[in-house]
């Protein structure tokens, strides 16, 4: 069944987004309250989800659920107080769904000065992960709003997220930069053809982020745009985060001491504010013990499960990366969760959301690397961690792993075999790569021999062009389909077009 919402619906957010962005700020307190940026949901599982919504002052929360379009049963849900501790959004998780479900969620804000002050009814759609075998349809991507190409609404906004709409997936991985931080806007720019790239500007993309209040910003200006407005409220999206939340290439120990872009030069602290925006900004689940854990595990019924690994806050210093002996790049808790996560897995398929290719070589500077990779040769620095999940997968005979990841801003399958690779204590199996959604294009990269990578297809600029505009054409995305009858897994490569670049069936193993 394919839901889509009304017009009236869909346009509720926009509506809302436009009121607040025109209303002056004195006669707020003599208005409705309005709700910003939309709804959002993530983090589905079989029996709820985490949803989100922002309102433009003090507000209760309010939330009521249906599982038919026009809400003739409806569930409410006990309201939540929301405030300027956390930048007047709410985030809700909705607990005891119905399984394989199309659920309908509609928030109204009610002004905590007024409680018969209520906002206009945002709603929103997702569908709970099946209990038993069911077609499974989704899309992945990452890299928003990067090099200086915002918002242009003469070009139709972010329209990659429209294209990605279409296919009515039933749910998104968004693989990190989900903002560029450190990427301020221009409010025009130049391109090849003589046209101006027009970007919708806001205060907090002035600067690079280096306040909470500037990292706030950076998440809700993706929000103004109208096509990502649309997915939020009709697609869970499940989130990951790389480096541009903070800023580029950035790790734990690092001093910015000669950027002179930034006045706090403790990437310890900016990771701090920046974290905090993140979790108050998308509907990510909290994890108990470490509130800003972002790895963790989503499981959508009996044939997937999702495994979201970060690559970021765990890592050591970027450096040659040729030790012998191991850096951290995941980290032990993390390298611990994920292996006993996979063994107790028992899904048909076990996917690997990660922030970073494995074998692509993503260097930082001239004799520092980014990634893992740092050419050919034996396992050495970070690479040691890979290795680790690696053998340990196949020695405790976990089948049908696949890789996804972006960060590079092309799209490529890559398949890689201990029969190519230096380090061979690992099965053969499959990574693919996509993005951007709205950013600069760039690559190709090079590669390593470590692990054995073979570069199946590939699509990025041709040679020599670098930082693309998404007019041009290179915004990528990547599709997964599982059939229930089989269980094959399609992978699909496409652009923002809708054009179906490369795809492959993958069998699944069951001995």
């Amino acid at each position: 069944m394919s839901i889509r919402l009304t017009r009236r619906q869909a346009l509720a957010g926009g509506a809302a987004l436009a009121g607040s962005l025109a209303m002056p700020a004195l006669s707020r307190a003599a208005t409705r309250p309005l709700i910003t940026h939309g709804v959002q949901s993530g983090d589905v599982a079989h029996d709820g989800a985490m949803i989100w919504a922002r309102a433009d002052r003090e507000a209760q929360m309010m939330v009521e659920w249906s599982t038919t379009e026009n809400f003739t049963h409806v569930n409410r849900v006990q309201p939540l107080a929301i405030g300027d501790t956390s930048d007047f959004t709410g985030k809700m998780l909705l607990e005891g769904l119905p399984s394989d479900q199309d659920i309908f969620y509609r928030v109204t804000m009610a002004d905590l000065s007024d409680v018969n002050s209520l906002s206009e009814p945002t709603v929103g759609h997702f569908r709970t992960a099946p209990g038993a075998m069911r077609d499974i349809s989704f899309v992945w991507s990452g890299d928003t709003a990067g090099q200086g190409w915002g918002i242009d609404e003469s070009r139709g906004g972010m329209t990659t997220y429209a294209t990605m709409l279409k296919h009515r997936p039933d749910f998104m991985i968004h693989s990190g930069d989900t903002v560029y931080a450190d990427g301020p806007l221009k409010a025009e720019v130049e391109l090849k053809d003589g046209t101006m790239w027009k970007n919708v500007l806001v205060e907090e993309k002035s600067k690079v982020a280096e306040t909470l209040t500037e990292f706030r910003g950076q998440h809700l200006y993706n929000m103004l745009d109208k096509n990502v407005r649309a997915f939020n409220a009709d697609v869970p999206v499940l989130y990951q985060w790389d480096d541009h939340e903070v800023t580029n290439n950035w790790y734990p120990n690092e001093v910015f001491s000669s950027d002179d872009r930034y006045t706090e030069k403790s990437a310890q602290k900016l990771f701090a504010r920046s974290a905090q925006a993140f979790f108050e900004m998308y509907p990510i689940r909290v994890n108990a013990a470490e509130p800003k854990r972002v790895y963790r595990k989503v499981a959508y019924g009996p044939m997937l499960d999702v495994f979201f690994l970060d690559m970021r806050t765990y890592r050591d210093d970027n450096d040659g990366n040729r030790q012998p002996d191991p850096r951290n790049f995941l980290g032990a808790e993390q390298l611990a969760w994920l292996k006993a996560e996979l063994a107790a897995s028992k899904a048909t398929w076990k996917v690997i959301a990660a922030d970073m290719p494995i074998g692509m070589i993503v260097r930082d500077g001239k004799e520092a690397y980014e990634n893992m990779a740092n050419g050919d040769g034996p396992v050495l620095g970070r690479e040691f961690d890979i290795a680790e999940v690696l053998s340990f997968i196949k020695h405790a005979k976990i089948r049908n792993t696949v890789w996804l990841t972006a960060d590079v801003h092309y799209t490529a399958a890559h398949h890689y075999s201990p029969d190519r690779a230096e380090f061979q204590d690992f099965d053969p199996f499959w990574e693919f790569v996509s993005g951007p959604l709205h950013a600069g294009t760039f690559g190709p990269n090079e590669y390593d021999n470590t692990f054995g990578p073979k570069v199946e297809f590939a699509k990025a600029p041709p040679e020599g062009e670098v930082n693309l505009p998404p007019s041009d054409g290179y915004q990528f995305f990547g599709k997964v389909d599982i059939n229930a009858a089989d269980q094959v897994m399609t992978v699909s490569l496409l652009d923002a077009a809708d054009t179906v670049l490369w795809s492959t069936d993958l069998e699944p193993v069951f001995a």
